[in-house]
């Protein structure tokens, strides 16, 4: 993503970056239970009312879902990442923002951490529906 004359992203530090310290240890078991699946961003439009949220509309090869993401603020033009590949989790219950259902949720880096956030996504075109893990 490219700024305007060298504006800084919303999340960004003026200081140097200082890793988060390493959450507590989980079970493999835990970590199999979260389903992320590769899709293809099909739109990507406004939610009504809302500064931050962006209704994202995902192909996952057999379905399409809407997954609703705060990334209006994250990016001059949300709108660039259309067609793109990223990963998403597909297995949490669906849930209403402003009056859009979100039927997942877009992983992305960096934001957590204060960071100008990026997609996480395939390193290469593969299939929409293939799972992570």
């Amino acid at each position: 993503m490219i700024y305007k004359s060298g504006a800084r992203p919303p999340h960004s530090k003026e200081m140097s970056f200082s890793p988060a310290p390493i959450k507590p240890s989980i079970e493999l078991a835990d970590l199999e239970k979260i389903d992320i699946r590769v899709g293809t961003i099909l739109s990507v439009e406004e939610v009504e009312n809302s500064d931050k949220l962006m209704q994202l509309q995902v192909s996952f090869g057999d379905h399409q879902r809407s997954i609703v993401a705060g990334i209006k603020q994250e990016r001059s033009n949300p709108k660039e990442i259309e067609g793109t590949q990223a990963l998403f989790v597909v297995n949490l219950p669906p849930k209403k923002m402003r009056g859009v259902v979100s039927e997942g949720m877009l992983f992305d880096i960096g934001f957590a951490d204060g960071l100008r956030p990026a997609l996480a996504m395939p390193e290469y075109k593969t299939e929409d529906g293939a799972r992570a893990g």
